[in-house]
């Protein structure tokens, strides 16, 4: 199937609805997935404006590929307890919410530019379902990831956020989750928020309103600044993909704009059509 032919597929398959917003979520410490904080009171705020959209699309930090970008198909994806050393109580959490296999087979063919393809072994990893569980606590709409493929650029996770923002009038939510700064090596159990978090935090803000997206992905222009705040880029990529599938008809709403640890920015952001 072509991109052109997929489109129409989704148009076929989804009702026309109101533009639907776009959301980026720091998800930060799992614990926050059964903790009263006011990162998941926060959450829980936001799932009661929101509007119910026929399925939900989730890009997270912690399904990396190198080299093709998967899209789950699974009619009923598995819950992934993927951390180590937490209590019982946070591998026992479950959110039972269905796929939709013909969506995402679509979203394949509508990527098939950025080497889409189908897979069935992932499901929901917590950077999914620790925040979903508030957003949409009866588990009731249908929700598939789609990975973040490490071998390419900044400005291809932009690309696709381009590319997805079509599910939009499709009656589709598209929610980013990783943190806007995540360097894990310089954590504060004081809470002392290094100057570098601090003025990547920021910067990432200012261009997001001014709506800079290409100087976001341009690793020449962030220089060292973007190896301090992410050693590993794989917390900031979903960002990109939601300013990506944004665009000038929205209105930016902020969130959370604090740290956790000293190093985790919680910084959130939405999108509204």
């Amino acid at each position: 199937m072509s991109a052109v032919q997929s489109l129409q597929s989704l148009r076929d398959r989804l009702h026309a609805s109101d533009r639907l917003p776009v959301v980026f979520l720091g998800h930060g410490n799992p614990m926050n997935a059964i903790e009263d904080t006011a990162y998941s009171r926060s959450w829980s705020d936001l799932g009661r404006t929101l509007p119910r959209p026929q399925a939900i699309l989730v890009v997270s930090a912690h399904w990396m590929t190198k080299g093709t970008t998967l899209v789950d198909v699974s009619a009923m994806p598995r819950i992934i307890h993927d951390f180590y050393g937490f209590p019982q109580e946070l591998y026992a959490q479950q959110y039972p919410a269905p796929g939709n296999p013909e969506l995402a087979r679509d979203v394949v063919a509508l990527l098939s530019s950025h080497h889409a393809q189908e897979d069935d072994s992932w499901g929901l990893d917590h950077g999914a379902w620790t925040v979903l569980k508030f957003l949409y606590p009866g588990a009731d709409v249908p929700v598939f990831q789609l990975s973040i493929d490490m071998s390419q650029d900044l400005d291809w996770h932009l690309e696709i956020g381009r590319t997805l923002s079509e599910l939009r009038d499709r009656g589709v939510l598209i929610l980013g989750s990783g943190n806007i700064v995540h360097n894990l090596r310089a954590l504060s159990q004081t809470g002392t928020t290094p100057d570098f978090a601090l003025e990547f935090d920021s910067l990432f803000a200012e261009r997001l309103t001014e709506r800079d997206l290409g100087a976001l992905a341009d690793r020449k222009w962030l220089g060292s600044l973007l190896h301090q705040a992410h050693p590993s880029v794989d917390h900031y990529l979903p960002a990109l993909t939601i300013a990506g599938a944004s665009d000038a008809r929205d209105e930016l709403t902020f969130m959370n704009d604090s740290f956790d640890l000293g190093s985790v920015s919680m910084r959130s952001f939405v999108f509204h059509g």
